[in-house]
């Protein structure tokens, strides 16, 4: 299995939870506390925190310390997992719409 592939398998396995999918949702808004987060979403601070982890080892979403409060952690979305996760959109939707066309042109032949 290639970098690529395992990154996008990453992705993929981190986006399966709804409630980190909301998240992703929330942070594409603008950067999001990880106690916001957990209130918006109606989870535990303790369950957000996995949720936040898992994101993190999947590349979706990076975390920083405010230079006021090393406690405090702001999450983002990281552009570079979403990058990846589009071009292999891209790729598959390009070999279905191929797939499609020439599904099409063969039963126009076969009229």
């Amino acid at each position: 299995m290639s970098a690529d592939a395992a990154a996008i398998d990453h992705t993929f396995s981190a986006l399966a939870d709804p409630v980190r999918r909301r998240a992703v949702e929330l942070l594409g808004q603008r950067p999001h506390r990880a106690g916001e987060l957990a209130e918006a979403l109606g989870v535990a601070p303790s369950v957000m925190s996995k949720h936040l982890r898992v994101l993190r080892q999947g590349g979706v979403v990076s975390e920083k310390h405010p230079d006021f409060d090393a406690r405090v952690r702001i999450y983002t979305l990281d552009a570079a997992a979403m990058t990846g996760l589009r071009a292999w959109l891209d790729t598959a939707e390009a070999g279905w719409a191929e797939q499609l066309t020439a599904f099409r042109n063969h039963l126009r032949n076969k009229r």
